[in-house]
């Protein structure tokens, strides 16, 4: 019996979010050049004159005078200027929309990556905060930046996006497809409508031709398609209104025990493909008990359903045909694919099914896949399962039943003897409900014809045989008959429903229980041992959990405790845990291992693994638990990614506390000394030795005084750093005078080292702040001095390259160990082991703070020509000929 139609509680929450933020619109298109932007200006045009608040967020006209003359009589908010690599970038500025909050924003190109240092790494995750803030987006997006069609596109095109937009951004969105024929769009590609000339001919070559053309026109059209087909079935759902509502192909198929049960999900899966149609793979579970090989055979159809891409269902139900019909409703199915036996004898038994399934899903078409003579099957029939006519649950539920009905004819025949009664074959009733309660419809069947003919033995005259004098009398034991048949098989309806409400709410009990232990787990280990005693109790399994540890999994839980696992269920667990997929007894992959291994994931990520397998070595678990499996994996991921992010968190808070206290003690101490240490480096300036003895020993003071110094202004430059309080000055710098400067500076360091400067005059200027490149070029030749060998020479040279200009520091010390490259610019980072020790272990991370503020890439590594190192400051084209220009 088909339950009430309710309102779908997700679909509620879905449009309850909707109702509570902004509203997205994206204008979608094929490729760059169909007229997105245009479109959305038009519109947004007229709601402006309609009254609406319109602003423009940031719109990108690209040179072109149709985008700009839309763009004037609509109010743009200023961008906000980003300084990286020595360029001003413009982005939205979005902070100020929300102080201004519009009713509408105008948004170009919502898969465009922001600039280093916004809020967002990404424009999509800005219109994410603006719809959350009740605002209305406008949007452009072109197909290729799809992230579940990148691949697609990728794979005709031969170009692969970087930016890519998540899905979930156009499930909620309204969308307008902006088309534009293929040969229309190529005319506008040359006629520069698109590109400039030259960039246009060569996209004519490559991503422009018709046929990429066509075929992201067509994944368009779907993708729309498909996005306003769930868009319609969430307000179905919210409505709770019935009917099919068959806009697109929905495809059910209908997996049952048999042996063809794997051919029939092959065949919906193919339907589905020609169809383009989204597939649920389906499995009615009714009261009654299979056979282990049927529930090996319904695991593997299930599990092949997973892999080839559909949905997997389960649904309890009284009947088939009663679980289809939810189930068809619950999906909106279009089409219903089946196995139909091809009876070899008796035409009736497929037009009984046929009719049946017609009768009672009159919106669906059927298709039926032909499944061979000897496949046990019960394909839709409305009745109980095969197994609950076997012969062991009926003699069980016979016996009984039987003395039932012996105690009543005895009952009957006192009172009968005591006065004639009339209606004593009302007491059969008695034994016939028991039987059909307790023990089902067969039984109770049985029982009503024993019944009757007790009755027309012992009290239909003449008794004591079964003939029956008075026609009268017939017609009682006709009814009596049909009485019993009739009320054993509500009854059996009614004891298979509470069947099924009791399992499902055992079901509904033992996750409510097991989320409840969760909430008390601290560590994953805890969670292991929860999580397998849960498992082994409500599946009846041996159970074990295993975490990943140096990079191979290791049993971290097991109930019982003393299961220990072989070479081979080691390699299953990995391959479950590397392909978050189920992999052992009972999937389709490592069969040969007695355990059925399942990833436990959070996030798409997996996290652990949980084992399950028997004693008898059968199946680990019944294809009808395969639910209660998942729902346990899934919540016990959940679980472990909240255990993972609290340790996350507390390690952030150590983190910070300890970073904060660290800036708190460089910034006292450099405060602190550097008074005292001005007025001492001061007064040895202006001490003069009396004795010439002296002089040497002054020298030293002053030097080491200096350096002394140096070493505070660096503590302050690296807080600086950590808190972001550097402010730019960019200025035109020429790289002779600031190198000849910096050797200036440390003179008495240098002492009598020979310093080799190799810079041309003729090389261009490089936008730096002048300040913050001195203290740069001041520690790498400090640097090279305290490391490149008591008389090392020291090289500076520039060099011009094809992307930009390089100004190296070269030492003739012993070169930097291997690996650190790129550890030598962290802070307080000392080479051990080697001559390059000794220092503070902050001036080359303070280089690469500045040099990064002014967009200069910082590297090091060993010299090619001859021992030593090489610290390499690159300037960018882009820097250079922008000065040039100026």
């Amino acid at each position: 019996m088909m339950t009430p139609a309710r309102p779908d509680p997700e679909a509620l929450l879905r449009l309850a979010e909707q109702e509570t933020s902004g509203r997205l619109k994206v204008f979608l298109g094929a490729a760059p050049g169909v007229g997105k932007t245009c479109e959305m200006l038009d519109d947004a045009l007229g709601q402006a004159r309609a009254g609406v608040d319109v602003v423009v967020g940031v719109v990108e006209t690209h040179g072109r005078v149709e985008t700009e003359a839309r763009l004037r009589p609509l109010s743009v908010l200023p961008r906000r200027e980003v300084a990286h690599r020595g360029h001003t970038l413009l982005e939205m500025d979005l902070d100020a929309i929300l102080e201004r909050k519009p009713a509408l924003v105008l948004v170009d190109e919502l898969a465009h990556a922001n600039a280093p240092g916004s809020r967002h790494d990404k424009r999509w995750q800005d219109v994410e905060e603006i719809l959350a803030a009740g605002i209305d987006v406008w949007s452009t997006l072109n197909i290729q930046h799809l992230e579940s069609l990148n691949d697609v596109v990728a794979s005709f095109t031969h170009v692969r996006v970087r930016e890519t937009v998540p899905d979930r951004l156009l499930d909620r969105a309204e969308i307008e497809v902006v088309d534009t024929p293929p040969d229309e769009l190529i005319e506008r590609l040359r006629a520069g409508k698109v590109y400039v000339p030259h960039e246009a001919a060569r996209a004519l070559h490559h991503f422009f031709s018709r046929s990429n053309l066509s075929a992201l026109r067509e994944l368009v059209l779907r993708r729309a398609a498909q996005a306003v087909d769930a868009q319609m079935l969430d307000d179905v759902r919210a409505q709770a209104l019935a009917g099919t509502w068959a806009t697109a192909d929905r495809v059910l198929v209908a997996v049952g025990s048999h042996d063809a049960a794997s051919d029939v999900v092959r065949a919906g899966r193919r339907l589905a493909d020609a169809l383009r149609a989204p597939w649920t793979a389906v499995h009615i579970e009714t009261p009654g008990e299979r056979s282990a090989q049927a529930n090996t055979r319904l695991a593997e159809a299930m599990h092949l359903a997973t892999q080839l891409g559909g949905q997997v269902l389960a649904l309890p139900a009284a009947g088939v045909v009663d679980g289809l019909q939810q189930a068809a409703a619950d999906t909106r199915a279009t089409l219903l694919v089946v196995g139909a036996p091809r009876p070899r004898r008796f035409a009736w038994q497929r037009r009984l099914t046929v009719d049946t399934l017609a009768r009672r899903l009159p919106d669906l078409a059927l298709q039926q896949v032909p499944v061979a003579h000897g496949a046990q099957a019960r394909i839709a029939l409305d009745r109980a399962p095969i197994a609950a006519w076997g012969w062991g649950p009926l003699l069980r539920g016979l016996v009984p039943a039987m003395g039932a009905t012996a105690l009543v004819t005895a009952l009957g025949r006192l009172l009968f003897a005591a006065a004639p009664i009339t209606n004593v074959a009302l007491l059969y009733f008695l034994p016939v409900m028991l039987a059909a309660t307790r023990y089902g419809l067969a039984t109770g069947v049985i029982t009503g014809l024993v019944a009757s003919l007790a009755y027309n033995f012992f009290f239909i005259p003449p008794t004591g045989t079964f003939t029956i004098a008075d026609p009268q009398n017939i017609i009682t034991v006709l009814v009596l008959v049909a009485v019993a048949a009739v009320s054993s098989q509500l009854a059996a309806r009614l004891r298979q429903q509470a069947l099924l409400a009791g399992a499902s709410a055992r079901t509904s009990a033992a996750l409510a229980g097991f989320a409840r232990l969760l909430t008390g787990v601290t560590t994953a280990e805890e969670l292991g041992r929860v999580l397998c005693a849960e498992a082994s109790r409500l599946l009846d399994a041996h159970a074990l959990m295993l975490l990943p540890e140096d990079g191979k999994l290791a049993v971290a839980a097991a109930f019982p405790p003393e299961h220990r696992l072989e070479v081979l269920d080691f390699a299953a667990a990995q391959w479950a845990f590397d392909r978050a997929q189920p992999a052992g007894r009972g999937s389709g992959t490592l069969t040969a291992s007695e355990w059925l291994f399942t990833p436990l994931s959070a996030g798409g990520a997996p996290l652990a693994v949980l084992g399950l397998a028997r004693g008898d070595a059968s199946a680990p678990v019944r294809s009808d638990r395969l639910p209660l499996l998942g729902s346990l994996a899934d919540q016990a991921g959940l679980a472990l990614e909240r255990i993972r992010l609290e340790h996350d968190m507390a390690g952030v808070r150590q983190l910070e506390e300890r970073d904060r206290l660290r800036a708190a003690l460089l910034s006292s101490i450099s405060h602190d000394l550097r008074t005292p240490l001005t007025a001492v480096v001061g007064t040895l300036r202006e001490l003069t030795p009396a004795n010439p003895e002296q002089v040497p020993i002054l020298a030293t003071a002053r030097a080491e005084a200096e350096r002394l110094q140096r070493f505070i202004a660096n503590l302050l430059d690296m807080v600086r750093i950590e808190a972001g309080a550097i402010a730019l000055r960019p200025e035109a710098v020429d790289l002779a005078e600031a190198v000849a400067s910096a050797v200036h500076d440390l003179r008495r360091t240098l002492g009598t080292r020979a310093v080799t400067m190799d810079i041309a005059p003729d090389l261009p200027l490089v936008m730096v702040d002048p300040r913050l490149f001195h203290h740069c070029l001041i520690n790498l030749i400090e640097n090279a001095v305290r490391h490149g060998g008591e008389e090392g020479a020291i090289i500076l040279s520039a060099q011009r390259r094809a992307d930009g200009l390089d100004l190296l520091v070269l030492d003739e010390g012993p070169g930097l160990p291997p690996g650190m490259s790129l550890r030598i610019f962290e802070v307080f980072t000392r080479v051990e082991g080697s001559d390059r020790k000794g220092g503070t272990g902050l001036g080359l991370a303070i280089v690469r703070g500045f040099a990064r503020a002014m967009g200069i890439d910082v590297s090091a590594a060993n010299r090619s020509d001859r021992p030593g190192a090489r610290f390499t400051l690159h300037f960018s084209e882009s820097q250079l000929r922008k000065i040039s220009a100026e």
